[in-house]
């Protein structure tokens, strides 16, 4: 099992650790609740050095981007960030990524953990157009520094106007010291804040440099159990989930990144399924008693007919109820729809409902 450069750092502060995606990561530090309410109300920092990052460059590395991704690269200028999947052949989706334009000619793909291995592979087969690739995901460490409070706590640590990087957009300048260090606005938690990619010899230093900055505005260190949370509370896929190599990007409402002004792998067969339409469609819900769903719970209709199944679900912390995200036939996809959620015996109701759960 890897450990990240800051493992140790973790580990003294009595993180719960457990393996995710080959890594020792850390899960909880305090309770997912409490770890949930900082990133909402203030700042808090992830440790996320377990994704990976590939760097595309050459002639040729804009070709090989738009053969393997659904969404359209070349409308990306230097400092723009981009979120795109990698289809498969069959339909289903190989992995989502992030796409960043570092500079005319070299690209940076930020990937799944638990994928690297696989997405280097799949992307590395389809470069028969020369592009140059590095993996460097062992040589960058990843901290997602998040909540209303993460610019104003941090500005100190940078000349950059930090306030100034528009949603998925990214600087390359000066944090906590180190030059090089790429600032990105591409949060995964719906409460602002922003990414920062370092060299993995440089992490601890900028990690302590960030709790120093933070202290006044009540910074703490948070687990992915709440960045579980955070994420649904938004809506946002989590790929293993609500995405997998059975789950097409139109079904999970990914139409917005595919792409059809150029071809792609399956974009054919996509594209037949756009003008045909889908029969399941993923659809956010909410409980509508105290109850918890549950992933791969079973979602049926009012006559106990199963029709979809739970992806993603929690107790959310921000409204105190069941949530979640699942798949259920088109006919039962509008909003406002009830459905129920099978928890053990019993048929639960839910209610179909709009994106995002959580409204600032």
């Amino acid at each position: 099992m890897k450990n990240t450069a800051l493992t140790h750092i973790h580990e003294s502060l009595g993180a719960k650790m457990l393996p995710f995606a080959g890594y020792n990561m850390p899960i909880t530090y305090e309770g997912v609740n409490a770890e949930h309410e900082t990133v909402r109300n203030a700042v808090g920092v992830f440790d996320v050095s377990h994704m990976g990052e590939f760097l595309l460059s050459g002639p040729n590395a804009l070709a090989l981007i738009q053969k393997v991704c659904s969404n359209d690269a070349s409308t990306l200028t230097i400092g723009k960030a981009q979120y795109s999947c990698l289809p498969n052949e069959d339909g289903g989706i190989v992995d989502d990524l992030i796409i960043y334009k570092m500079k005319e000619e070299e690209y940076l793909l930020v990937v799944n953990a638990s994928n690297i291995d696989k997405d280097w592979e799949w992307i590395s087969a389809r470069n028969d157009v020369g592009a140059d690739m590095k993996n460097l995901s062992d040589e960058y460490s990843l901290f997602a520094i998040q909540g209303p409070k993460a610019v104003e706590a941090m500005q100190p640590l940078s000349s950059l106007d930090l306030a100034a990087i528009p949603y998925y957009h990214f600087e390359v300048g000066d944090f906590a010291g180190f030059d090089n260090v790429i600032i990105s606005a591409t949060g995964y938690t719906g409460s602002g804040g922003f990414e920062i990619y370092c060299k993995n010899d440089q992490a601890e230093a900028i990690w302590n440099k960030v709790f120093e900055a933070g202290a006044a505005f009540g910074i703490k260190p948070i687990g992915l159990a709440a960045r579980d949370t955070l994420r649904l509370e938004m809506g946002f896929c989590l790929y293993g989930n609500d995405i997998s190599n059975t789950t097409s990007p139109l079904e999970a409402g990914l139409g917005w990144i595919t792409k059809f002004n150029k071809e792609f792998t399956n974009s054919e067969n996509l594209k037949k399924q756009k003008e045909e339409g889908v029969t399941r469609k993923i659809v956010a819900f909410e409980m509508q008693e105290r109850a918890v769903p549950r992933h791969d719970y079973e979602i049926v209709d009012g006559n106990g007919a199963v029709i979809g199944i739970v992806t993603s679900g929690t107790m959310s912390p921000s409204m105190n109820k069941g949530i979640g995200l699942g798949y259920v036939t088109v006919a039962n996809s509008a909003i406002d729809s009830d459905i129920f959620i099978k928890i053990r015996k019993n048929d639960v109701p839910a209610k179909v409902v709009k994106l995002p759960f959580y409204k600032k």
